[in-house]
């Protein structure tokens, strides 16, 4: 049976092991950073009354929770954001894949787009009326006019 760790019990530790928590493992939240994380997170809504500055804990600070709380519900949680982690990598990993795809499509597209509209364009060429009038072939009498004295 796993045992629940109270958040003063962590800030405790960390607070007594503050070598294995330097600034790109973990920082304090400014109050705006905090009213903005009570806002968006229905859980964490009790911390809105809270006077102190909550810590946040990057992708390798939190793994050390574990190192530090000698429970074994700590243990189990920073494997669970060992996996967390991973499985976000590869989300982002195929993401960037799909956004190469779509680039790649997108450059692609944009070359046909130029294509078809220069085909447009030479059709409406050839569907505009001739600048002159053109003269009919084969013969034609003009009635209209007089006959030519022969000499």
């Amino acid at each position: 049976m796993s045992t629940l760790v109270s958040p003063k019990r962590l800030n405790e530790q960390v607070k007594r092991n503050l070598d294995r928590f330097p600034e790109d493992f973990m920082f304090q939240l400014n109050a705006e950073e905090k009213t903005e994380v009570v806002a968006n997170c229905d859980h964490l809504a009790q911390l809105k009354y809270s006077p102190s500055l909550p810590y946040a804990f990057t992708e390798h600070g939190a793994l050390m929770p574990g190192n530090v709380l000698k429970s074994s519900r700590a243990v189990e949680v920073s494997l669970l954001v060992v996996r967390a982690f991973v499985q976000i990598r590869e989300m982002l990993s195929s993401h960037k894949d799909i956004a190469a795809k779509l680039d790649q499509m997108e450059r692609k597209l944009s070359s046909h787009h130029q294509a078809i509209a220069g085909l447009i364009d030479a059709i409406r060429q050839l569907m505009a009326p001739p600048a002159t009038a053109r003269r009919g072939i084969g013969f034609t009498a003009n009635i209209d006019s007089k006959p030519r004295n022969k000499k």
